[in-house]
C-alpha cells in the first residue's frame, strides 16, 4: 500500500520578541485561531482544529517549532507546519486556506514585529 499524500504547508518566521515571551503568546494566538492545544513544551507546540465544522480528513494539525538555539535578546525564530489528511487536489484547498489564516495571524500579531517570513 502506498502512503497517502496529504496536504502540508510550512513557513519560517523571524520576529522581534524575546524568546521567553514567544511560547505563551503563540499558544494564545493559536487558540485565537480556533485551534485546541494538544501538547506543548519549551520549543514545540502541537495544536489541532476542533472537530465539528469540517470532515475528519480536513481537520488541520499545526506544529510550531521554536528555535531556541538561534535566539538573541531581541529576535526569535520559529517555524510552523500545517497539515491534514486531505489530498491537495486543488491549489486553494482547505488546508491551504487554514495555513494562510494562521500565517497571516502570526505576521499581523500585535505582540511582536515580523522581521521575515519564508513560506516553503
Amino acid at each position: 500500500m502506498l502512503g497517502a499524500i496529504m496536504a502540508r504547508y510550512t513557513c519560517s518566521f523571524t520576529i522581534s520578541i524575546p524568546i521567553d515571551n514567544l511560547q505563551p503568546l503563540l499558544l494564545e494566538l493559536l487558540q485565537g485561531c480556533d485551534l485546541e492545544i494538544q501538547y506543548y513544551n519549551a520549543d514545540y507546540i502541537l495544536a489541532r482544529e476542533i472537530p465539528g465544522n469540517v470532515s475528519f480528513s480536513k481537520l488541520v494539525k499545526v506544529e510550531a517549532f521554536i528555535d531556541r538555539s538561534s535566539a538573541t535578546e531581541t529576535e526569535s525564530r520559529m517555524s510552523i507546519v500545517i497539515k491534514n489528511e486531505e489530498l491537495p487536489l486543488q491549489l486553494d484547498n482547505y488546508c491551504r486556506q487554514m495555513f494562510e489564516f494562521v500565517k497571516q495571524s502570526i505576521e499581523k500579531c500585535r505582540h511582536w514585529h515580523l522581521i521575515e517570513s519564508l513560506a516553503g
